[in-house]
């Protein structure tokens, strides 16, 4: 694969060319066709994983490769640190408390998802002419019939299982081969996770150190598949690493010099590159734009097994910039210049960016995204001055706990998080209490990414403009609250385990008879 990477990078130093260029490039774009689009989606990767993000011993050649040719951001962000709100805000551009996905996140037997009546972002696409596929975790909810799942969400074709994978009894699975087995026994008492093609289960469970190869295999074959029919594709890559418990195939395993978490990074990291091996066999690399972030920071309480945010602070499930801002990178040969941006950007931009770049009509809805368009082609900068922030279990009495505003973050509440145990940082953890902060804590995190001098704080001089910056976002706070509205919880509806998909439905003894395992090579 090394061959490939010197092939994608002497590819992109060929389509390199002068800023108005990309210019004039993106003024055409209209009329030129809709690119081809992947994004890859990783789970629980902290701020500081990468090598391209200052990991001083990831080993991550294909991903740091292509934040080289392509736009890094510094500044992304996710609008909540947990997976299904996080991943329901990314696919249709909307705070999950819109949609009902609060709090925390669904289980396999729940008897709610997200909303049939929401729009998708493979939904806009496929009305475009797209083909969609997605390859991975989806966690957006299975519910009757399976009519949450991907295949009633926009997607064509679909390959992956319902949730995380260890939402379900792992103590008796392989994560690395030949016969190293999952490290903890996730959760009992459910049915052994099923890995679906579309609506039906392939194998339950599947044989997870051979996962990734699979999804890359219907990765292939989709592009290959759109390009046989002349259409553009759209492929949503939400691979399970780094998630615990970590697993890897063969080639991964105990090579990465970081352990189980490095192992299941360094196969991401392969996939990525296989997934450009592919593009540019195909001789579609510079029609296809290609996105690559995560859905929450690093689960810091599996210790060495759960990631790495950096310098920022705290991790999964908190407010704090370790649980939400995440890396992500845009790479587009020919039309998105190599570089690195400050400016500011969440996931939940994707959707109208996607859109516009596709020609496609945004959905009759309140959004919660811009189009980043011009940031990515060079035209202008982000229209994104605001963020903010919802708590893992959100309430519309508090509101939002955090809000940023350009380099300025206030804190209004802040809550500790078991996710976020074992850190040096009593505030991350899940010890440390909900509390109201009046007046809030507020950062400048263009000085003070890490977020630990208070600027409002007793041993702080108090400027004016730090005076002026927190009225503001005190405003804005005020102002978000007032006019949103939630949505009853989709999680509140319970759950049903009858909704748990098994293959081989009405067998006894429930759970464990729906075993259906993958035949290991």
């Amino acid at each position: 694969m090394v061959r490939y990477l010197a092939r994608i990078w002497s590819l992109v130093r060929s389509l390199s060319v002068p800023c108005a260029m990309v210019v004039l490039w993106a003024l055409t774009l209209d009329a030129a066709s809709p690119p081809n689009i992947v994004l890859i989606f990783a789970d629980d990767l902290g701020y500081g994983d990468l090598g391209s993000y200052g990991h001083p011993s990831s080993t991550t050649p294909y991903l740091d490769q292509l934040a080289a040719g392509g736009l890094r951001f510094t500044d992304f962000y996710v609008p909540v640190s947990l997976c299904t709100p996080s991943r329901a805000a990314l696919l249709t551009g909307r705070l999950p408390v819109r949609m009902g996905l609060y709090p925390g996140v669904l289980e396999p037997g729940s008897r709610g998802g997200l909303p049939l009546e929401e729009v998708t972002l493979p939904e806009v696409l496929a009305a475009q002419g797209y083909l969609t596929g997605m390859a991975g975790k989806w966690h957006l909810g299975v519910g009757p019939e399976g009519a949450f799942l991907p295949p009633h969400q926009g997607f064509h074709r679909f390959l992956g299982i319902p949730y995380s994978h260890d939402q379900g009894p792992c103590q008796n699975l392989t994560c690395f081969p030949p016969a190293t087995p999952c490290d903890g026994i996730c959760d009992q008492g459910r049915v052994p996770i099923p890995l679906l093609a579309n609506l039906s289960v392939l194998a339950q469970p599947p044989w997870l150190p051979g996962l990734e190869a699979h999804y890359v295999a219907f990765a292939r074959d989709l592009m290959v598949d759109a390009q046989r029919q002349g259409r553009p594709f759209f492929l949503y890559y939400a691979s399970h690493h780094t998630h615990y418990p970590q697993f890897s195939g063969q080639s991964f395993a105990g090579r990465s010099g970081r352990g189980p978490f490095g192992d299941s990074l360094m196969e991401l990291d392969a996939a990525v590159g296989a997934l450009m091996a592919t593009l540019g066999d195909l001789g579609l690399l510079g029609q296809t734009l290609v996105i690559f972030t995560a859905d929450n920071g690093p689960e810091t309480m599996r210790m060495s097994h759960g990631g790495c945010s950096g310098l920022l602070r705290c991790g999964k499930g908190t407010t704090f910039d370790g649980g939400v801002r995440e890396p992500a990178v845009a790479f587009w040969p020919g039309h998105i210049a190599p570089g690195m941006t400050h400016e500011l950007a969440s996931s939940l931009d994707l959707l109208p960016t996607l859109a516009a770049l596709a020609g496609a009509p945004l959905p009759n809805v309140t959004l919660d995204g811009v189009d980043l368009s011009s940031l990515l082609l060079g035209t202008g900068k982000s229209p994104r001055q605001t963020l903010f922030f919802y708590s893992a279990h959100p309430d519309e009495i508090r509101g939002v706990f955090a809000v940023r505003r350009g380099k300025y973050k206030a804190h209004f509440f802040t809550q500790g998080s078991a996710h976020s145990d074992t850190t040096a940082d009593p505030a991350c953890h899940a010890a440390s209490p909900l509390t109201a902060h009046e007046p809030p804590l507020l950062f400048d995190l263009s000085q003070d990414p890490g977020e630990n001098y208070n600027l409002l704080g007793g041993a702080a001089q108090v400027t004016t403009e730090a005076l002026q910056a927190v009225k503001q976002l005190e405003l804005l706070k005020a102002q978000f609250d007032a006019a949103m509205t939630f949505s009853p919880s989709q999680m509140a509806r319970g759950e049903d385990p009858a909704l748990e998909i098994c293959c081989r439905p009405g067998c006894s003894p429930w759970p464990s008879c729906c075993h259906c395992p993958e035949s290991q090579p």
